[in-house]
């Protein structure tokens, strides 16, 4: 999957938490904002409530079922910078994705 593949995804499934905004930071491949004010995904790198900082391949891992997120947050190939509590509610919204 592409990363306008995963916005366009994560636009239809409404994979954002009311009235946060949450980045998934993907380094060098850049990133996705979960902008639940504007109920709205897209590829901005701005200012979150929280930030998610995984590698991409890491990602497609986790995204795929290969790869549990909070194993990739103990072994540190995931880190959150912000507010924790709303990287555990995106647990659930991103978990509608692959129903």
């Amino acid at each position: 999957m592409t990363k306008q593949e995963l916005v366009a995804k994560m636009q239809d499934g409404q994979a954002w938490i009311a009235g946060k905004r949450v980045k998934l930071d993907f380094g060098d491949q850049g990133a996705v904002m979960l902008d639940g004010a504007a109920q709205s995904v897209s590829e901005d790198d701005g200012d979150a409530d929280t930030t998610i900082k995984v590698g991409w391949d890491d990602w497609q891992a986790m995204a795929a079922g290969q790869l549990d997120g909070m194993t990739a947050f103990m072994t540190g190939k995931l880190k959150v910078e912000g507010d924790m509590s709303n990287a555990m509610q995106l647990q659930g919204v991103l978990a509608k994705l692959n129903s």
